[in-house]
């Protein structure tokens, strides 16, 4: 398999100030950008899970970044390191989107273990590293390769993308 990824995220904001005479303009325009080639190390991946995933009211799933994941051609997948993440929770959720505290093995790469991210439907959050980075944000089979993914309510179901991109070693 061959995998070559592009991230990217940008900022584009005017902020203008009107006078008698003339409008004061501060343009900001700032871009982050990562191409990764395929294979392992610095400015490389090998490894893609994404998918859309549903989650019934007051369920919870786990997401075993050593083990239990499988790709779009129905391959088990396995990661060492993550160089990108992305969680985006629908526009059409009633409920909240809560990632994090599994209490036991928590993928600590983006977050520390106690830390929990409530994404209100439509936020997206995600992480990226930079193509000089070589280690990603590294994932320990049997004690940190989990993220929890739960519904907050009881009265209607979720939609989450997910989208993760690393490597084998």
């Amino acid at each position: 398999m061959t995998l070559t990824s592009d991230f990217a995220v940008s900022a584009s904001v005017v902020n203008t100030k009107a006078s008698d005479l003339s409008a004061a303009a501060d343009n900001l325009l700032k871009k982050y950008a990562v191409h990764l080639e395929s294979g392992a190390g610095a400015g490389r991946a090998d490894r893609v899970f994404a998918d859309t995933r549903t989650l019934a009211a007051s369920a919870s799933e786990t997401l075993d970044l050593a083990g239990s994941l499988t790709d779009s051609y129905g391959t088990t997948t396995s990661f060492a390191r993550v160089k990108f993440i992305l969680i985006a929770a629908s526009g059409d959720n009633t409920n909240n989107v809560v990632v994090g505290n599994n209490a036991s093995a928590d993928f600590v790469g983006l977050w520390n273990a106690a830390a929990i991210l409530t994404l209100r439907p439509g936020m997206v959050v995600c992480a990226f590293a930079g193509s000089a980075d070589a280690t990603g944000m590294a994932v320990t089979a049997t004690t940190a390769d989990l993220i929890k993914i739960a519904n907050s309510a009881g009265s209607t179901s979720v939609e989450y993308d997910v989208i993760i991109v690393g490597n084998s070693t």
